[in-house]
């Protein structure tokens, strides 16, 4: 593509979409019309794939996701079609900035942490590698929430990621299906017939993801809420202006916010109505499409495969039998055989408390005939597996998680390990009674976005030394090796990496007021803020070197930047404590005379796709420091090893296979073993044991309760310190002194810069293994049984 040609588009959009020229139009008007003319190129390659597909009657790939966290899509585009020279010039032409262009794109605020971003990774390398594939989500109007601090406090305001016109999506009003909930079953002769007792309508909102050089294009389709019939007429004339618009409210509410606080029954009744809304319009759309190419949905499993992101959609199974035997006059077992035959669910967690259970009244209140399917469901797999024990149906809850892992021909980990305690933990028994259906598929973060485009000056240099085969290959990064040796390259690595260290500080300086030294160690921590993740674990750390910085100031201390990012789910109490102790040490800390230059403290609010795009490209250490056994896999940590970040962490998910493929000289290693954590969290009184041997910290945990950084509320952080010193149950105390350890033997590498960069060089060269690329050539081989196009 040429630059007049595609100056060309640019200026048409401006004239004809937006009505503007070029002396008139805004900033926004710039960057929809540059959107516009990227989006005009993506929609010529989903037209060509979409037709190649039909054309070949290929088997499609369909996922299934809560999340989607996509971020900005204008780069995505600009750089997966090689138009980045272009736009750049274009803009500078008028007198724009095209940083600030893409800057100005709001970030979709679809998903919450690393499941929704592994969703939109593997969209992407669909696209990429060809492989024919839908995603399906809910078009959230508010996604997660807008996090900002108020005295340290987390306050969640709405996304309002739609507030500005979005450019890559197309409406589909023809595409509507009706969404039941609740009613009454009818039996009669057998036949079973559900009466909902209240319908919203799902319409469909597309959004072509295209893969590297615009090779290929699959659909991202959105689920958003619509009332059947969306405004009382009759009503409004009498006055009553609130029951008027009341179903429209209600029908927009199932589509408004991601994962409203399940903490309420209302919330919770919502959560389910989203799921099931979102699983029975892919349903119906899945459907529909197959039927109108190929007929006999006995040939289901043949042509379509359909992955279950987590639980959330684990309703498909039940829900298609529905389909099947109600709507379709199939016999149970046959649609039982073909709905297993398209489905596999890849599994998140090892907690329990994680495997979504609905209770029984909730769940047979709003999906009346579901509930039966299921009981059918366990009663058949009971009497095929007589030595069963664990049942769908206990402790008045309905178990998704069970349901998931029968519904499915396939359960796939996400790391190795994660895998591996699939098989002894949660899903021990259905795993003995299924020896064959567990597989690993190991998480892969996507090359184009995690390095070509968010850390220009270090995928310039890659491409420099080794050429531009690694974008779509990422093992070409081995061929890096050579050049570590090589003093020169090394210090053209080490200057990217503080070229992004000046570059984050200088944003965090112009959009925070906070001041950073390029030169300290920016130690960076950045995901969900969970009790298992263990944030808390860093800022006690943090708290203790402090007070050790104070005792000896003059001591050869290596400076620090602790840099924090990520959100509590709004009803998580713990968590949103955690944040406000971060912050209140922070307070303290950065504002102590005695160790200025020393440590400082930061916590980014907001979290998300685009700050992580800015923080990810400056880190020099990652911190992965999970309870082990607790963490799936992560995703985070290999974005941050892909861009010369070592790893302070223990072995959960795949920092056991990043430590392995980069090199246990290149990780620093701390903590117990999942088997040790299970050995130690058997000893009476571990967390006190823990405490008596180390001073330092029995120190930060005593200063934590004297309210030293929450003066005037010592009690403030009770709730932290006493489950520290009570059950603790993910060993935070046990693996302190540990952590401690690993962390003083960054400081010194640190100090010697050779040894640091050669460190940090060779985690990149050695992540490409951790492609979705990969990922998802392991999930066409040895899940889908689906094939490329390209």
């Amino acid at each position: 593509m040429t630059t007049p040609s595609f100056r060309e588009s640019i200026l048409r959009h401006l004239t004809y979409s937006f009505g503007k020229d070029p002396d008139h139009a805004i900033l926004e008007d710039w960057r929809m019309a540059l959107s516009l003319g990227v989006r005009d190129r993506i929609v010529d390659a989903w037209f060509k794939s979409t037709k190649r597909t039909y054309d070949t009657g290929a088997k499609r790939v369909y996922y299934l996701s809560m999340e989607y966290l996509i971020g900005r899509l204008l780069e995505d585009g600009l750089v997966n079609l090689e138009l980045v020279d272009e736009a750049r010039e274009v803009l500078s032409e008028f007198g724009y900035d095209y940083d600030t262009v893409l800057a100005d794109e709001p970030d979709a605020a679809l998903g919450n942490g690393g499941l929704g971003r592994l969703a939109a990774c593997f969209m992407e390398s669909l696209s990429t590698i060809g492989c024919p594939a839908h995603g399906y989500g809910i078009r959230y109007e508010h996604g997660l929430f807008r996090q900002s601090f108020v005295d340290g406090r987390q306050i969640e305001q709405p996304e309002l990621w739609l507030g500005q016109r979005h450019a890559w999506e197309f409406e589909r009003p023809e595409v509507r299906y009706r969404i039941g909930f609740g009613g009454h079953v009818d039996v009669r002769d057998g036949h079973h017939r559900w009466h909902p007792g209240e319908e919203v309508e799902a319409e469909a909102f597309d959004t072509p993801t295209v893969g590297w050089k615009g090779r290929w294009a699959n659909t991202l389709r959105l689920w958003s809420g619509r009332a059947i019939h969306p405004f009382d007429l009759d009503a409004f004339n009498h006055g009553d202006f609130a029951r008027a618009a009341a179903p429209e409210a209600l029908a927009r509410t199932i589509s408004r916010v991601l994962y409203p606080d399940d903490t309420t029954e209302q919330g919770r009744e919502l959560r389910l109505k989203q799921e099931y809304f979102l699983t029975a319009s892919a349903l119906r759309d899945i459907l529909r499409r197959f039927s109108n190419q190929f007929g006999d949905l006995r040939k289901l499993p043949e042509k379509v495969a359909i992955q279950l992101n987590d639980t959330h959609p684990a309703i498909a199974g039940p829900e298609l039998i529905r389909i099947l035997v109600d709507e379709k006059g199939f016999d149970f077992d046959e649609a039982m055989e073909i709905a297993q035959g398209c489905l596999s669910y890849t599994n998140h967690t090892l907690l329990p408390e994680a495997l979504e259970a609905w209770g029984e009244q909730l769940f047979g209140r709003l999906l009346p005939r579901h509930i039966g399917i299921i009981d059918r469901i366990d009663a058949t797999h009971a009497g095929r597996n007589p030595s069963r024990t664990q049942s769908m149906r206990a402790d008045h809850s309905v178990k998704m998680g069970q349901l998931s892992f029968v519904m499915a021909h396939k359960v796939n980990g996400v790391s190795a390990l994660h895998t591996d305690l699939m098989k002894t933990t949660v899903f021990s028994e259905l795993h003995g009674l299924h020896p064959d259906r567990i597989v690993n598929q190991t998480n892969g973060v996507t090359p184009r976005r995690w390095l070509l485009s968010c850390n220009p000056g270090l995928a310039g240099l890659i491409t420099d030394s080794i050429g531009e085969g690694w974008v779509d290959d990422l093992e070409q990064l081995s061929k890096l090796e050579p050049f570590i040796d090589d003093a020169g390259w090394l210090e053209k690595f080490d200057a990217v990496k503080r070229d992004n260290k000046v570059w984050l500080s200088n944003w965090m300086q112009g959009t925070y007021g906070m001041l950073a030294d390029p030169d300290a160690l920016f130690d960076v921590q950045i995901k969900r803020i969970h009790e298992y993740k263990r944030q808390h674990l860093n800022i006690l750390e943090t708290i203790a070197l402090w007070q050790e910085m104070r005792e000896n100031p003059n001591a050869d201390w290596t400076p620090r930047l602790k840099l924090f990012g990520g959100k509590a789910a709004p009803g998580y109490f713990f968590a949103k404590d955690i944040i406000r102790l971060i912050n209140d040490a922070a307070s303290v800390i950065n504002n102590d005379p005695v160790t200025q230059g020393m440590l400082k403290i930061a916590f980014l609010p907001n979290y998300n796709v685009s700050l992580a795009e800015r923080m990810i490209p400056a880190a020099d250490l990652s911190e992965q420091v999970s309870t082990a056994g607790k963490e799936a896999s992560g995703t985070g940590n290999m974005k941050l090893a892909l861009n010369g970040a070592p790893t302070i962490g223990t072995l959960d998910g795949a920092n056991v296979e990043i430590r392995e493929r980069v090199g246990a000289d290149n990780f620093f290693l701390f903590g117990m073993t999942a088997d040790e954590v299970m050995e130690r969290r058997a000893v009476d009184g571990h967390a006190g044991l823990a405490i008596a041997a180390d001073e330092r910290l029995k120190g930060a945990l005593g200063l934590i309760r004297s309210g030293r950084f929450s003066p005037g509320d010592p009690d403030r952080y009770r709730g932290i310190t006493e489950n520290l010193e009570g059950p603790d149950y993910f060993l935070v105390c046990s693996d302190f002194t540990d952590y401690w350890r690993a962390q003083r033997e960054v400081d010194v590498v640190f100090r010697d810069d050779k040894a640091w960069d050669r460190m940090a060089a060779l985690n990149t060269a050695r992540s490409g293994w951790f492609s979705s690329d990969r990922t998802i050539r392991g999930y066409m081989a040895d899940i889908w049984d689906a094939e490329s196009l390209l």
